[in-house]
């Protein structure tokens, strides 16, 4: 991993320009990702799938941080982005700088297992939070219904 150029030290990111191409590759690179997570899952059942070789270390870490978090449930977004939440799951992302590649790197969660990828289910996260509730909810088998119905026609 590389580290990132520090800005300019006259930097001001509340004037810098919004440029459009940046945030067109950026969108494009989130769905990219959507994608093809949906179509591993579409492949492999979730209870079998390992999205990194830190998936046992992530399951265990996560569910000691957040005892509370139902993988069946819903997301509350609010809570999630509250102030008290931010800081819980910075502390958490924050260990995982030196081993996942592109931790905090921008990415969508479906707001619960039990739906696909839609405007309204989906919640901005990076990816150490998709990677945590998404480990979740394979090792607790709620995305198998993505394989089970991919392959009904199979049967």
């Amino acid at each position: 991993m590389s580290a990132a150029a520090a800005p300019p030290t006259n930097f001001n990111a509340e004037e810098a320009d919004n440029f459009q191409d940046i945030e067109k590759q950026f969108a494009v690179k989130v769905v990219q990702h959507m994608e093809t997570y949906w179509s591993i899952l579409e492949k492999v059942p979730g209870t079998k799938l390992r999205l990194t070789k830190f998936d046992d270390d992530i399951y265990k870490h996560f569910r000691n941080e957040f005892p509370d978090f139902d993988p069946k449930a819903t997301i509350n977004e609010d809570h999630m982005k509250s102030k008290e939440g931010k800081e819980k799951w910075r502390k958490f992302i924050a260990e995982y700088e030196q081993t996942i590649d592109d931790y905090n790197f921008g990415t969508m969660i479906r707001a619960n297992a039990k739906d696909e990828y839609s405007q309204e289910g989906t919640i901005f996260a990076v990816r150490m939070q998709f990677y945590a509730i998404e480990i979740v909810r394979n090792r607790e088998g709620l995305n198998d219904w993505v394989y089970e119905q991919a392959h009904a026609k199979d049967e």
